[in-house]
């Protein structure tokens, strides 16, 4: 061996145990296996699954909470409930079950799903039917329908929570959070919402909503089960364990393959809005004219866009229109352009009056803040001009003047004194004077009355106080 084959072997080592060592850290940085606790999670997910006593309670209250905070809109109130609820564990129950062939547990998860959501719709049904307030609050509306992004909240958030319940040592935060994030609650009570109001859209979007949710969920648990090998279930007999295997399959097909499809087309249709508003923005443009509102349809594959201003020629339309078929995922889309100008009458059927009534507040708001903001100036401007005539009031030849007219007068002095209503503020100037101790109390009377006069004269000012001293 030579001596630089000597020298390079410690450097070799080196780098052998520095790859050794992150290959190891790389190995286990996302390998949930070695902190697994199946048989755990098995008995965790089972004692969540039944809803009685204690359990049913807190299902009613926290369903109560959150159709509150829905009532009023509040985030808070809606989050709160999520907290306290008890909705995860069926159905976790009813993916585990299904990865490792639980026929049992598969009964007692779907059996208290059932009456989780009954019990549910229930509740929410007889708050929002005896409650005075029935306004369509922004909470309420934004549960009426899924999007792409309910989907994968639901398919991440279930990842997480079954993750988080496998660990040894359940991480409590996660499964809080998974609770708030998936927002299984708010759609039921929107069903119970849209019963109580006779609204069946919106109670069929929120249960459609409550169910991408819980499929997604269940699905999620079903999949780390597989991928972390849990137990299956033994049965004493073979032609009975093969045909509850089957069966378990057969579910897991059933959810699965919906799943896929509904994925795809709810991300087709957030696309499709998405284009779309790329598309109003960047080329739907004329000088002088403005897009007040527009309005998509995924199903009909219509976009329809409202105008105000200087009428938009047919050969740019035309030029929108040829853009549009040359948008990706928009090429068989129809455009239909209504502008203000438009004397048919068919712009003011179209335009909602929810968008009327918004220019209308657009239009008050902004001139209400334009007065405000005028009285605030004018206010403040007589206020400036109060103070320059009180401070260049020429104190000297003014004190010199009153001793001249009046002789009784020993003490003259000049200040200002702040007063307020709580509604209006005002500077007012005050004239203290002090009379000699000869002078009768009728000839001061007289003589302040004139002074005053005088003074209101000499100093040009509407209001002036005299007071004597005492």
């Amino acid at each position: 061996m030579t001596e630089n084959t000597k020298q390079d072997q410690p450097i070799e080592n080196s780098r052998l145990t520095t790859w050794i060592g992150i290959k190891k850290f790389l190995s286990e940085l996302l390998d949930i296996r070695i902190d697994t606790d199946r048989d755990a999670t098995i008995e965790a997910v089972k004692k969540d699954i039944p809803f009685k006593g204690h359990t049913a309670w807190i299902l009613i209250f926290s369903i109560f909470v959150a159709s509150i905070g829905l009532n009023v809109s509040s985030t808070a109130v809606v989050i709160g409930a999520m907290l306290i609820s008890p909705l995860m564990g069926p159905i976790v129950g009813v993916g585990l079950a299904v990865a490792i062939n639980d026929v049992e547990t598969l009964k007692r998860s779907l059996i208290n799903l059932g009456v989780m959501v009954f019990l549910s719709v229930l509740t929410a049904f007889l708050y929002f039917k005896l409650s005075p307030l029935t306004e369509e609050t922004p909470e309420l509306l934004a549960r009426t329908y899924p999007t792409i992004l309910d989907v994968l909240v639901a398919i991440f958030g279930g990842l997480a929570l079954i993750v988080a319940k496998t660990k040894s040592g359940t991480i409590a935060s996660v499964i809080f959070g998974v609770a708030i994030a998936t927002a299984l609650m708010p759609p039921l009570c929107t069903v119970g919402y849209g019963l109580a109001i006779g609204n069946l859209s919106y109670a069929g979007g929120a249960i459609y909503l409550f169910s991408i949710n819980a499929v997604f969920i269940a699905l999620s648990t079903f999949i780390v089960s597989k991928l972390l090998r849990f137990p299956l279930v033994r049965y004493a007999n073979s032609k009975r364990r093969k045909r509850i295997a089957q069966f378990a399959s057969l579910i897991a097909l059933v959810v699965m393959v919906p799943s896929v499809y509904l994925f795809i087309n709810l991300l087709d249709e957030q696309v499709f809005e998405n284009r779309t508003k790329d598309y109003i923005k960047n080329v739907v443009r004329y000088d002088g004219a403005e897009v007040v509102k527009f309005t998509q349809d995924y199903k009909t594959k219509e976009i329809a866009i409202y105008l105000i201003g200087r009428p938009v020629p047919n050969d740019e339309i035309t030029s929108w229109i040829s853009q549009l078929k040359e948008t990706e995922k928009l090429e068989e889309v129809r455009l239909r352009v209504y502008q203000g100008t438009d004397q048919s009458g068919e712009l003011a059927a179209k335009l909602s009056n929810e968008v009327k009534a918004g220019i209308l507040e657009d239009l008050y708001v902004k001139n209400e803040q334009l007065l405000q903001d005028k009285d605030s100036r004018i206010t403040f401007l007589e206020n400036e001009i109060a103070n320059l005539k009180i401070n260049n009031v020429p104190f000297k030849d003014l004190s010199e003047e009153v001793k001249i007219n009046y002789e009784d007068i020993e003490t003259f002095s000049y200040s200002s004194k702040i007063t307020t209503n709580f509604k209006k503020t005002d500077t007012l100037p005050v004239i203290n004077v002090k009379w000699n101790r000869n002078v009768s109390t009728r000839s001061k009377k007289e003589q302040m009355q004139r002074l005053e006069a005088w003074l209101k004269f000499k100093m040009k000012l509407d209001t002036l106080s005299v007071v004597e001293y005492p």
